[in-house]
């Protein structure tokens, strides 16, 4: 690689939100060697130092990496800027009212950010992110900043929970499996059977090939498994933040490095599946400079219908909050 695309991957990163994805994220950075500076930012100041420094004692055991707290000015100069920040849900709180709390904290992040780091495509990994990643983007449009450069996390971990489960089923590293989980992250998600391929060739003729069994009780447990994964370890540790972190790192990864990596990001578009305006995870071609472009996918008429509901649940949730 030569000297200056070197220097073209090594970034500045901004993190606004220094809870434990947030946190996550930025220790994976560090041990992934995503970045040359990042700048941890929250509201509670102390906090983020405290998650700056602790990460910072790690450095000398991965790679050269700046990490230290800041305000939104020290997001000047940065490349991404990863929003985790965002309240949690109340007991009795309706998932509306919780989206109305996170409005009004998005109404003051993202132009404290765009304030400061006007160039910077936002990452965003605020639950529920498909809905979180729409309102930056509206949020965003009085900077100038074209949707585009508006990523949200999508179905990112979801795709790879799937490739992990059908590798382990099928007794393949899953960086060889395609296979793509498209729409809401959350329980309206598609995993999209039809389009799974290895090495080329079709689920079911891999599975034959290998005489492993894939019929659909192994199908259904697979996919419970995908889409009921976030409620198991919140139910057993109170909160999901590594594989959430590991996917942020390698989405800014791919930006800062202009990889044209496909990712299942969310960001706004025209239309999904008849829905108009709205904002989920599909395979699109993401580069440095946000979302290069997306691509319609084949689905079985009952995956399409599937993914139709998906964008409709998620466009019914921006429709509450009047956006």
């Amino acid at each position: 690689m030569e000297f200056a695309n070197v220097l073209h991957t090594r970034g500045k990163i901004g993190i606004v939100g220094a809870g434990f994805v947030g946190s996550a994220a930025a220790y994976a950075m560090v041990m992934s060697d995503v970045g040359r500076e990042i700048v941890l930012v929250d509201l509670n100041a102390k906090r983020a130092e405290a998650e700056a420094n602790d990460i910072r004692h790690a450095v000398p055991f991965a790679h050269p990496v700046d990490v230290h707290a800041g305000d939104y000015a020290a997001l000047q100069g940065c490349r991404a800027v990863v929003i985790t920040a965002g309240v949690n849900q109340k007991p009795g709180e309706t998932r509306l009212q919780l989206l109305e709390r996170n409005a009004a904290v998005f109404r003051q992040v993202v132009p404290n950010i765009l304030r400061h780091a006007p160039d910077a495509i936002l990452v965003v990994a605020t639950n529920p992110v498909d809905v979180t990643t729409h309102m930056t983007a509206h949020f965003a449009r009085e900077f100038g900043l074209p949707s585009t450069r508006v990523v949200g996390s999508g179905t990112t971990l979801d795709t790879a929970r799937f490739r992990t489960l059908l590798g382990q089923r099928l007794g393949v590293d899953a960086r060889h499996i395609h296979a793509y989980v498209v729409g809401e992250h959350g329980d309206s998600e598609v995993l999209t059977w039809s389009l799974v391929t290895i090495g080329g060739m079709a689920l079911d003729d891999f599975a034959q090939r290998r005489a492993v069994a894939l019929g659909e009780a192994e199908r259904t447990q697979i996919d419970i498994a995908v889409r009921r994964a976030a409620y198991s370890i919140i139910e057993g540790k109170g909160a999901t933040f590594y594989g959430i972190g590991a996917a942020l790192t390698r989405i800014v990864d791919v930006i800062l490095s202009d990889q044209r990596a496909i990712l299942t990001v969310c960001t706004p578009a025209a239309e999904v599946a008849g829905v108009r305006d709205v904002t989920v995870a599909l395979p699109r071609l993401v580069g440095g400079e946000g979302v290069l472009d997306a691509f319609p996918l084949p689905l079985s008429e009952e995956e399409n219908e599937k993914l139709r509901r998906s964008a409709q649940t998620v466009r019914d949730a921006i429709d509450g909050l009047g956006l």
